[in-house]
């Protein structure tokens, strides 16, 4: 098992090297050693340490996201023995340069997964993986009519215990038309041309992930485009904005949204080590569906 949490991580090289992936959601466990709040490490980066090196698995990727991350891999090569990969992506994305870097850090990611013992990668392998059936496909809402209010919510990852927000939601009369948080659709690939599948799997794989948008790509326009296409057709009438208070990338996106998105915004922060506070966030989102009805 190859344990991750980065959406840039593609599954699917992975499972062509014979090894099987698992992209981690974190649970916050108190009492672990490896990475203590004296580290100064924001919440969700030391919750994904601390289960990662007790996944028993036998290799860890960890990418250059965001800093907090990238410290991450410096904390686990000196707390535990197993493996750990530093998979550099790139900020911007537009670039002929950046798009070679995405695709030479896959392929310097694959010769470590050999290592680890898996195999070495075919194209036929690849492609096979690429065109199974879309597992991401129950990241978007069912169709069809719904006396519920429909809202998207949108931010960085979520931890396990952050999904109380999609329960308060329904418990409010709402419910989740987009899920657009790196936990949800918005951190999956595009659909596969499967027509570049059979000409170049590596090369169609790279564009589909590093096309993957988020705060912290420069530009971030993407995020923007991500978000129009996605919300057509969804009836949306409001969204959630949930971020740490520790992330400057996405606490930073709050202000931009409000004047583009044209929609009623509640923002909603967490300091990720307390148990969200359900009274708090019962009464704010309450508030909110009933102002959308």
């Amino acid at each position: 098992t190859i344990v991750y949490s980065c959406p840039y991580v593609p599954a699917e090289w992975i499972a062509a090297h014979g090894l099987l992936p698992r992209r981690l959601v974190p649970l916050p466990a108190e009492g672990a050693s490896i990475a203590p709040r004296a580290e100064g490490l924001c919440p969700y980066a030391r919750a994904f340490i601390n289960e990662a090196a007790a996944a028993g698995a036998e290799g860890i990727i960890v990418t250059t996201l965001c800093d907090q991350m990238r410290r991450a891999y410096d904390l686990l090569v000196r707390g535990t023995i197993t493996p750990a990969f530093l998979l550099n992506v790139p900020k911007t994305w537009q670039t002929v340069a950046a798009q070679r870097l995405y695709l030479d850090e896959l392929k310097r990611l694959g010769r470590f997964l050999v290592r680890l013992g898996g195999r070495t990668a075919t194209r036929e392998g690849l492609a096979t993986e690429m065109i199974r059936p879309d597992a991401h496909a129950a990241c978007t809402a069912a169709p069809g009519r719904d006396a519920r209010v429909p809202i998207a919510v949108l931010g960085g990852p979520l931890m396990q215990r952050d999904r109380v927000l999609f329960d308060l939601v329904e418990e409010a009369g709402g419910r989740i038309a987009l899920d657009a948080t790196e936990t949800g659709r918005r951190g999956q690939p595009r659909p596969f041309d499967r027509r570049r599948i059979a000409e170049e799997p590596l090369m169609e794989l790279a564009d589909a992930y590093l096309g993957i948008a988020d705060a912290s790509r420069r530009p971030n326009s993407e995020l923007y485009v991500w978000l129009r296409k996605e919300l057509a057709g969804t009836g949306v009438r409001g969204v959630l904005f949930h971020h740490y208070v520790w992330c400057d990338a996405w606490r930073a996106e709050l202000a931009r949204l409000k004047e583009w998105v044209g929609l009623p915004v509640l923002g909603l922060d967490s300091d990720g080590h307390d148990e969200t506070n359900p009274a708090r966030l019962r009464t704010r989102i309450r508030a909110f569906l009933e102002m959308l009805q």
